[in-house]
Order: structure tokens, then sequence, then C-alpha cells
């Protein structure tokens, strides 16, 4: 376990963690990974609770109209970009639609939300199974995806994915999904499992708002509000941003989805779609829950920690994800005006749950757990449950408040045991 010293004063929260661990080191690029928790050096979080103009948040009016709407800017403009506004034109066209599907578990429809009037992209091809057997509309989750729809599942009648992918993807063949990749990807999500326990689940590749590539990332939705050869400005949104607005078109159509209870909908990603649901819910306040699986730096973890995966390495790697300005904090971490918890605390006052891995070191677990510890000011303010811990938990055990928490033993990964407690949790705060 570790120990954390708190000491207040009008700057934040001063920390050191140590702790006994095992050294060493990832060399990557020319970049060397702090592994060892005695090189984390003592850094000063910004605290979530007290204003730019330093006066201390005392109420919830005073979060809702004054901190949080700061908080939020800062991160458009250092971070994540601005936030793209409301779609010029959209309309849902369902090009598919089974009431008996999955052996008559499901209903399935295949939606393509268009965006563009004049053309036919970008568009989002969004799956959709809903229960059969529940009274009234179904809780669900929305999930976005890394290989195509039909990665989710064997279901024959899911659309395979005409799209641009990264290369490495079973059933992959020249950046173009086969029938290979059909159900390759069922693992990830345990779709009978989820309707089983009578939630609805969505799911669209990311490709589909933005190719994951620096040189055709903004030929999907960006193109609707830049140009291809146009200059990005410095606070201009990247990839993530374009994937978290493409989870918020996806909810437009599930509000009109009878079956679905759209105020009670989990948005959730893994990895660099870990963070890009931490900020699609952070922006979007419309999602009912928040989870973030594995999401490391830029996501949940902590920057100021500079454990695993950092600032630096993240721009040089994915200098796409991220609005330009992030780069100036490259080794510059401690001049960031906000740091992850406070996304975190975005979320509040609904639930939000930030899960680890003990062998993703990477992703920092640490630090993803004392993000969602540090949000917990914002929490209690709002009146909800923190996370109910001050110690990183067990392997396998969750911990679950409003704020929720668990690191489970394994990869980098989402995993049937991750999707077991995110559904304990939903049980916890959804209503039927």
């Amino acid at each position: 376990m570790f120990e954390t010293v708190f000491h207040n004063n009008p700057g934040g929260i001063v920390m050191k963690s140590a702790g006994l661990v095992v050294i060493t080191a990832a060399l990557c690029l020319g970049f060397t990974a702090i592994y060892d928790e005695d090189e984390v050096p003592d850094y000063t979080l910004p605290d979530p609770l007290v204003t730019e103009d330093g006066e201390p948040v005392t109420d919830a009016e005073m979060w809702r109209d004054v901190r949080r709407p700061e908080i939020a800017a800062l991160f458009e403009e250092h971070v994540y970009g601005e936030w793209l506004p409301e779609p010029p034109y959209m309309r849902f066209q369902v090009v598919d639609e089974d009431p008996d599907a999955l052996d008559g578990l499901a209903t399935r429809r295949q939606v393509v939300i268009h965006l563009s009037e004049e053309r036919d992209r970008p568009a989002i091809e969004l799956l959709l199974y809903t229960p059969n057997d529940v009274d009234g509309p179904a809780p669900g989750f929305l999930y976005l995806a890394f290989w195509g729809n039909q990665t989710m599942h064997t279901d024959p009648a899911i659309r395979v994915s005409t799209r641009w992918m990264r290369g490495h993807g079973e059933g992959v063949e020249d950046n173009i999904a086969t029938l290979a990749s059909r159900g390759a990807r069922m693992e990830t999500v345990p779709v009978e499992t989820i309707l089983e326990r009578g939630y609805a689940i969505a799911t669209f590749y990311y490709g589909d708002a933005a190719p994951d590539d620096y040189d055709r990332y903004r030929r999907e939705i960006l193109s609707l509000f830049l140009d291809e050869d146009e200059e990005r400005p410095d606070d201009h949104t990247g990839a993530i941003g374009a994937w978290a607005w493409g989870l918020s078109r996806c909810l437009d159509y599930l509000e009109t989805v009878d079956a679905v209870d759209h105020e009670q909908v989990a948005v959730l990603g893994h990895s660099r779609l870990g963070k890009t649901a931490l900020w699609a819910g952070a922006m979007d306040e419309r999602f009912g829950m928040v989870i973030s699986n594995n999401s490391g730096c830029g996501g949940a973890a902590l920057s100021r920690r500079r454990f695993g995966e950092r600032v630096v390495r993240i721009n040089d790697s994915c200098p796409h994800w991220f609005c330009r300005n992030f780069r100036q904090y490259n080794e510059r971490e401690d001049e960031l005006p906000v740091d992850q918890h406070m996304l975190v605390a975005l979320a509040a006052p609904r639930p939000v749950y930030v899960a680890s891995a003990t062998e993703d070191r990477w992703a920092d677990p640490k630090g993803e757990f004392l993000a969602a510890y540090h949000a917990g000011p914002v929490y209690e303010l709002l009146g909800e449950e923190p996370l109910p811990v001050d110690e990183m938990p067990e392997p396998g055990v969750g911990a679950h408040g409003t704020a929720g928490y668990h690191i489970r033993e394994g990869s980098h990964a989402l995993t049937e045991m991750d999707w077991g407690m995110y559904l304990d949790f939903a049980d916890k705060h959804f209503t039927r």
C-alpha cells in the first residue's frame, strides 16, 4: 500500500507519495518512463473548490455557476480543445431493425447518423441492442469501439465497417476490416450479460468520428468545422474532442428511442477512449454516468505525478489527440492550470467510475486512483458520496460511492470482470 501526506495551503494540496515497488524502466522513442514511486516528484494539485480569483467555493450554486464553467473552459483551452458546436445538420437513418435478435433476447437497431446534408460523410454508424424482457425503458451503456461494430459480436446481421482503420486489428487488411473481424472483440463487451442484466448496449466505431491517424483525423467530423488544409488554431479540438462529440450525437439518437431511458445512459471507454468518455461526460451532462477504463495520461491519471506515460510522450506520439496548446506543458506539468482529478470532478454530481489494472503501469494505476479520490471534495459539496476509501483497494475489490474505483489483476484491457463492476455500480445508481 502507500502513504500520502497532505498539507493544506492556499495553492492546493501538496503531496508526497512513497512506497515499496519493483523498479523497472521503459525506453520508448528516447523517453524513459518513471516506474519508481521514489522518483515521483512533490507536486501541488490545483484545488477544484477555489476559483480563478482565489475565492473558495462554498455551495452547489457557486460550483454550478462559477467554478464548474471555469474548469471546463480551462480543459478546453489547455488540454482537449474547444468543444464543438451543435451539428449544422443531423438525420437519423434506421437501416436495420430486428425485434427478435440474439434468439429473442434483444431488439437490434442499426442507425446511420448523418451529419452533412451535402454528402454521405461524415456519418456515425450506431449499433444498439435493447433487452426485450424488461418493463419500460432500459438504462444503458454507450461504448466507443476500436475496430468496428462487427467486432463486438458474431451476430451476422451487424454491418461490417468500411472505414479506414489502424492496421493492427484482428481481421483488418490494408486498413480495412474484413469478415474475419466479425466477433473478434467479443470478450471486450459481454453483450448477452449486459442485456440479461436489463441494460441496453450501444456502440460505434471511433474512426467514424475521426480516423486515429495524424494525416487523416480531420477528414470526418472535424471537416465540418475546419478545412483539411486550414491551419488548426492552438485551442481547436483534436481527435479526442471529435470522438467525444460523436458520443453526444449518439445520445441525441438514443433520446428518440422509447426502449432506452436516455437519462440513464453510461458513457464508457477504454484506454484513449476512456479519456474520451471522461471528456464527453464532462461536457455533455446528459450522460447519466461516466466510466473510464485504464485511461492513463490525459485521462484519469494525474499528470503531475509524471509516472508511466507523460504529457511529453503522449503529445509526441499522438499529436492529433489533444489541442496544440497542450504541448506547452511538455516537461512542465506543474504549470498546467488543471489536473485530471478536476476532469473526474466535472462528472459530479453524477456517478463516475475509474478503473485500473495491476500490470498497466504505463497508465499509472495509482495516479488514476488519486484522481478519483481528489474529486471527492466536489462530490461532498454537492451532497454525494465520494470515493469511500483513502487507499487503493486490493485487486478485485470495488470501492463504490457516487465515485467508484477498482483495480484488477492483469494488463491493459477491458474485461468481463470490469464489466461486472460497472453493472453492479449501475445497479446501485440507476433506477428501473
